[in-house]
């Protein structure tokens, strides 16, 4: 694959770092870090969660992409759908000329346009084999911005695969990622997958390997989720379990634990480890910032803010995670704050559109902890800081020296 395929970049980030300073850069978000993640001015006071934003995975896409436009300022570049899960980010390369190719209502990538003169990057999330497969023939240039934490996810698959064993995979089946490391458990033959998104779809399964009974009724149940051809009886006997890298930890942990029970109630204790195996596969990236807003809202936070785009699974759980303890508000980014109003559109937990609010930021709060999304740009976390202190009518130039 040589000359056509890259993984380690071009070598360019000299070039491009003053454009990547520029476009995604905080000074603010710098001196709140320095300051001790914490910045009061008036009676309002923000402290940032000790991790969050761009992740290294997401740095050396975005970074990638920056370099592949660079490296080929006279091809066309086209990008399999979105880079990451962050508008802004997808919109500044889409300025830079990037075509992003989106899926179909069918849920297929069109790669017809593609020529062999042309460059495809490949988004972090990496991409089902049949489209790398499909892009190869196509003999363009590939620029591979695959997360090497979605990478250890596809071994563990391909490693269940070879030895018999069915993945089930804990994670959001229309999601690239997921669908990506489904495909990874078919590259060989007898490889199998079902998809369980949380802990009922799980017991679901339980309940069949602990008491059989319903096969057609489970295969019909997770017949868009499963790999084709999909048996209960066949591909339940045999589990290995894994997760797309942006799920909540706590849950993939317990749904191993409880599969593991089921396997064990079937089979017994003596048969478990010729018949179940399980590998946290989390990303630490996204383990580092669960676990950092969760410190954080053991001190005294009065409402939550967390950034990021809406499609983004790893945001979407850091709202979930905040939302169990204090009001919490997931914006796509500043402009859903209207300082003048006093209102915040936001998508609630668990809601598929945003609704609007007036009086989100009451005279009672006193402190808003911020976290951000993995895919979150610092200058989208900078921004937002800014405008919830003049939404309480703080000039923050002024106010802070």
């Amino acid at each position: 694959m040589a000359d056509t395929y890259y993984r380690k970049g071009f070598g360019l980030k000299g070039e491009i770092h003053g454009t990547l300073v520029s476009d995604y850069h905080s000074a603010l978000v710098d001196e709140v870090r320095a300051r001790g993640y914490s910045l009061t001015a008036g009676d309002l006071t923000i402290r940032l969660a000790r991790e969050f934003g761009f992740c290294y995975g997401v740095d050396r896409a975005v970074e990638y992409a920056y370099e592949t436009r660079a490296k080929f300022p006279d091809r066309r570049i086209f990008l399999v759908g979105e880079i990451i899960h962050n508008p802004h980010v997808n919109a500044k390369l889409e300025a830079m000329g990037i075509v992003i190719i989106r899926r179909s209502e069918a849920g297929e990538f069109d790669f017809s346009a593609v020529t062999a003169e042309d460059a495809v990057i490949l988004p972090a999330f990496g991409v089902t084999k049949a489209a790398f497969d499909q892009l190869r023939a196509v003999g363009c240039v590939l620029v591979d911005t695959t997360c090497g934490s979605v990478l250890n996810v596809w071994k563990r698959v391909e490693s269940y695969a070879r030895d018999g064993f069915t993945a089930v995979i804990h994670g959001k089946y229309q999601h690239e990622e997921t669908k990506a490391t489904a495909s990874q458990a078919t590259m060989f033959p007898g490889g199998r997958y079902i998809v369980v998104r949380d802990m009922a779809e799980a017991r679901e399964l339980c309940e069949y390997i602990e008491h059989g009974g319903g096969a057609a009724a489970l295969q019909q149940r997770f017949r868009v989720v499963s790999s084709p051809g999909f048996e209960p009886e066949r591909d339940l006997a045999r589990l290995g379990v894994a997760n797309q890298t942006t799920m909540l930890s706590g849950e993939s942990l317990a749904i191993a634990a409880e599969l593991r029970k089921a396997m064990i109630a079937r089979y017994g204790e003596a048969q478990v480890a010729q018949r179940f195996r399980t590998f946290d596969t989390i990303c630490s990236a996204t383990q580092d910032r669960q676990d950092a807003v969760l410190r954080l809202l053991e001190d005294a936070v009065d409402v939550m803010v967390v950034i990021g785009g809406y499609n983004s699974s790893n945001t979407n759980h850091l709202a979930a995670l905040c939302a169990k303890r204090v009001p919490t508000f997931h914006i796509e980014d500043s402009s859903c704050l209207d300082s003048t109003a006093g209102t915040v559109r936001h998508k609630p937990v668990g809601a598929h559109q945003e609704v609007q609010m007036a009086g989100w930021l009451g005279a009672d709060v006193r402190v808003v902890g911020v976290t951000a999304g993995a895919s979150t740009p610092n200058n989208k976390v900078g921004e937002t800081v800014e405008r919830v202190f003049a939404t309480r009518g703080i000039d923050l130039a002024a106010a802070v020296t």
